[in-house]
């Protein structure tokens, strides 16, 4: 008890390994009640065109702060705060912070009354499958939300300080209660103002989680604020030079998002199908992709200033190894146990079966890459520990671009299906991009990658996911009447079996990963 209490300290400094956990079972969290959000916006509007207009509308302010601050602030400044505390000058790295926040306030304040002017023309050109009723609530959601790209940038900033000193907690708690200001907000403005209450309360969970919290937290570290312009800084002049390829550039993990939603504009309800099977694919995806990346990247960026090379090439190489093994067997999982998975959680309301076997059919498609989406994470952020953006962000913008007709001739040729099959095969290729970068550049050598023990996981995914999945089929087919007890039944017994037998092949075949993980959780 004594040990868990000293770990859950805000200011507790982390090992790689339990800044991991902690982050893992944050983000799990936070993504249980992300689904909740999800599920009180289906309750409410299933996947018709209030729930098209209000998935369309994230999309601008994400560009908004994909292409002004790189989407990635905690990333830049953890590397740049870094090499200030590395080099014992952590007044100038405060004095640096202040003016960048500066800075961009006005920039990104001035982008955002921008595009609340422009915010009709631009929903009408992206979304060119909305009608007029469905393109103005998407206006109006698009306004209200525009805003919260401050506070993000804002929480960003505050919460690398607290990364560089290796405190996670905080970053552990700013997103749930994120996800709870959009379900705070419904539940409290929703018969007054409609599907704008979530708008609202989203705008409201960005201020207290991302913002708030990472400010206070900083402030009691030490740091303060002040507004300074200094246009000759060393620290904005490094920001600008690493942000700049994240600003110039596009990424397809992030454009994937925007152009699913741009061909899934002409068909009624697709938009909201494929951000449901996007919310409920990230969610685990999260878990492995997001904390395991947020957590590796300030260990990295040491090791990497410490000119500490052999080790930064083994770790990296270490990390994206067990987190594509983790990968593997989250997907198996996903695939085998999604069906009965989405209905208990997203079926009632306005969402019907119909609506969530639609929705798996799209999860089941994502969750294929699970383990491309887990290496990217890791190996992106060797590349931003070493401060090097424009390479990892040059690639990624061709690999974007070479995408689009893939998406483009799969949307024409399939459906919507197309666009799951295309943003698989566009993953596929960044991952394959950022590896063969880093192994030419003999920063992460491919050969150090454990492929005998991704080979003994893939082996246990294929037995259980194949064994577990006749099971389920074979019960459907039999019980004629389906109901959350029996969503609920199908997916503990279908849990149970698929995780024994995944387990037992990895014993059989020699994998030392179940060893590796539960010393690691005692040790922890």
């Amino acid at each position: 008890m004594a040990r868990l209490t000293r770990v859950l300290r805000p200011s507790h400094a982390h090992s790689a390994f339990s800044a991991t956990l902690v982050l893992m079972v944050s983000v799990f969290l936070s993504r249980i009640i992300g689904l909740v959000r999800v599920k009180y916006i289906m309750w409410l509007f299933g996947s018709g065109m209030q729930a098209d207009a209000l998935n369309a509308a994230f999309v601008l302010p994400d560009m908004i702060s994909y292409f002004l601050v790189g989407g990635a602030a905690s990333i830049t400044f953890v590397t740049i705060l870094t090499r200030y505390r590395e080099t014992g000058r952590e007044k100038e790295g405060e004095r640096s912070l202040s003016i960048i926040l500066s800075t961009m306030y006005l920039v990104l304040g001035s982008a955002i009354l921008l595009a609340e002017i422009v915010a009709p023309w631009y929903v009408g050109w992206w979304f060119p499958g909305f009608d007029a009723e469905k393109a103005a609530l998407c206006v109006r959601l698009t306004r209200i939300l525009l805003p919260a790209q401050l506070f993000f940038f804002a929480g960003g900033v505050f919460g690398a300080v607290l990364l560089v000193r290796k405190q996670f907690n905080v970053q552990a708690v700013s997103p749930l209660i994120y996800n709870l200001g959009t379900i705070v907000g419904g539940l409290l403005l929703v018969k007054q103002l409609g599907v704008a209450s979530l708008a609202i309360g989203t705008v409201a969970g960005a201020f207290f989680g991302p913002f708030f919290l990472n400010w206070i937290s900083a402030r009691r570290a030490g740091v303060r604020y002040r507004p300074i312009l200094d246009w000759h800084d060393e620290g904005l002049r490094e920001w600008v030079r690493l942000s700049l390829p994240l600003i110039a550039g596009v990424s397809l993990v992030t454009a994937d998002n925007w152009i699913i939603a741009h061909f899934a504009s002409r068909i009624g309800g697709a938009v909201s199908q494929f951000n449901y099977a996007k919310q409920f694919f990230t969610a685990p995806m999260a878990v492995l992709a997001q904390a395991a990346g947020a957590a590796s990247m300030p260990f990295f960026a040491s090791l990497w200033a410490k000119d500490n090379r052999y080790e930064f090439a083994n770790v990296v190489a270490e990390s994206v190894s067990r987190v594509a093994c983790l990968g593997l067997l989250a997907a198996s999982a996903m695939i085998a146990l999604g069906k009965p998975a989405i209905d208990l959680v997203f079926t009632g309301g306005h969402f019907t079966r119909t609506d969530a076997a639609q929705c798996f059919a799209y999860f089941a498609v994502f969750s294929v890459s699970m383990f491309l989406w887990s290496a990217q994470a890791i190996y992106s952020r060797a590349f931003y520990a070493a401060g090097n953006t424009l390479v990892p962000m040059a690639a990624g913008t061709v690999v974007t671009i070479v995408s689009l007709p893939i998406y483009f001739g799969l949307f024409h040729a399939q459906g919507a299906m197309g666009l799951a099959v295309a943003s698989d095969i566009g993953i596929a290729m960044q991952t394959l991009a950022i590896a063969v970068l880093l192994h030419r550049r003999q920063m992460v050598s491919l050969a150090g990658l454990d492929y005998p023990e991704m080979g003994r996981c893939l082996a246990s995914c294929i037995a259980g996911g194949l064994i577990t999945w006749f099971l389920i089929s074979s019960i459907a087919r039999l019980v004629h009447t389906h109901g959350r007890w029996y969503d609920l039944i199908v997916l503990l017994l279908g849990g149970a079996l698929w995780a024994g037998i995944s387990l037992l092949v990895l014993k059989q075949t020699g994998s030392a990963l179940p060893r590796v993980l539960m010393k690691r959780l005692r040790l922890a």
